[in-house]
């Protein structure tokens, strides 16, 4: 296995306009490390996994692998495996001669190419299907059998490009499970893509989001870490609203007061919520953002909350058992009027009601008018 790092990494795909597609790229991927490229379509994620695989050129800076700069290396010389979105398998040879092709390919001994597969196929559960083409398989199958390609390179860095895209719910599931147990059986050092952000959370040691590149903006890279540091201290408005499902609450207002560890934002519709930040660098007066995830809203009929209260209207609930939603009109978010409640037990309320939800002071996140997070003071856990 093997560190990555990526230091100034620039794309740009016709340098004569100008127009990046990744700025200022900076990266320090440590050996076993599973990390995870998130963000939008056209954020550049998959293009910086191509980077990393040589499939695509480097506008500027620097990639290193294992302390090596490989800017200049051919893929075939990176000794990189990579897992694509299609299986891209050869449908008129056998699972065995599709995870053995490649090393064929090397004119490796034979019994090293009968070791290597069938200790893949050992690890992967896919010692019953050797023998069989790749049309009697399921997707999930498949899937497999092309990660059991990679794996038999012994590559130093696993690279997944949304391999789970192509399969159903329960398919994705299970194989999330199956990428997490080979990650912990390999240790290896892996780098997946996915606009999927619940792959993230649930895959990831650290996470890199990614947004679409504006035009002045100094890089494209938002924030880089652990799945819970972002969940609980995004630094700006985008990973907030991209990390968390449902996503974060956003409503308008303006600081009212300020105090050590904590201040009051007065709502656009006139509620008065007390934040545990700290907003020491704004004024009095100065034009926020409040954010709330939706699972750390409470019942205020039920339950105290220190931090303020949000009356609305229900439009619509679901029920799917283990959770209840309430999607509701506040006249207080930011696009729009909607706001999202999550409760874990169904709630007493339908279509047309009036609400009214608590908002703890330690679940409130705080943004300037230039979307970048105030500090959080404490963190919310739930009772």
């Amino acid at each position: 296995m093997a560190d990555v790092l990526l230091s100034k990494v620039r794309k740009n795909y016709n340098p004569a306009i100008l127009k990046d597609t990744l700025r200022n790229i900076n990266l320090d991927i440590k050996d076993g490390d599973f990390i995870v490229f998130v963000g939008p379509s056209g954020c550049g994620k998959s293009t910086l996994l191509r980077m990393i695989a040589g499939l695509e050129d480097i506008t500027d800076g620097d990639l290193m692998i294992d302390g090596k700069r490989v800017n200049d290396v051919p893929p075939s010389e990176r000794n990189i495996g990579m897992v694509f979105q299609s299986y891209a398998l050869y449908p008129h040879m056998t699972v065995f001669e599709n995870m053995a092709f490649g090393l064929k390919l090397k004119h490796m001994d034979k019994k090293e190419i009968i070791r290597r597969v069938v200790q893949a196929a050992d690890v992967l559960g896919l010692e019953a299907f050797l023998e069989r083409k790749p049309k009697a398989l399921s997707g999930g199958q498949r899937q497999r059998v092309a990660i059991g390609r990679c794996i038999v390179q012994n590559p130093s860095v696993f690279l997944f490009d949304e391999p789970l895209s192509n399969l159903d719910a329960a398919l994705r599931v299970k194989m999330r499970l199956e990428i997490a147990k080979l990650h912990k059986e390999l240790n290896a050092t892996i780098i997946y893509v996915t606009h999927d952000q619940v792959e993230a959370m649930t895959l990831a040691d650290k996470i890199c989001v990614l947004s679409p590149l504006k035009a002045n903006a100094e890089s494209n890279l938002e924030q880089f870490g652990s799945p819970l540091d972002l969940y609980n201290h995004p630094v700006n408005l985008f990973v907030a609203g991209f990390i968390g499902s449902p996503k974060m609450n956003f409503l308008k207002g303006e600081i009212q007061s300020i105090e050590e560890g904590k201040c009051v934002v007065k709502l656009i519709t006139g509620e008065r919520i007390t934040a545990a930040v700290d907003a020491s660098r704004a004024e009095v007066g100065a034009k926020v953002i409040l954010g709330v995830r939706p699972e750390h809203l409470v019942s205020a009929t039920s339950e105290l909350a220190d931090g303020g209260k949000v009356q609305g209207k229900v439009e619509v609930t679901e029920n799917l058992g283990a959770e209840f939603f309430l999607y509701m009109n506040s006249g207080a978010s930011e696009v729009g009027s909607d706001f999202t409640v999550k409760s874990d037990s169904e709630l007493d309320v339908g279509p047309g009601d009036d609400f009214v939800v608590g908002i703890p002071s330690t679940a409130c996140h705080l943004f300037d008018a230039d979307g970048k997070a105030f500090p959080r003071t404490a963190v919310y856990k739930r009772s």
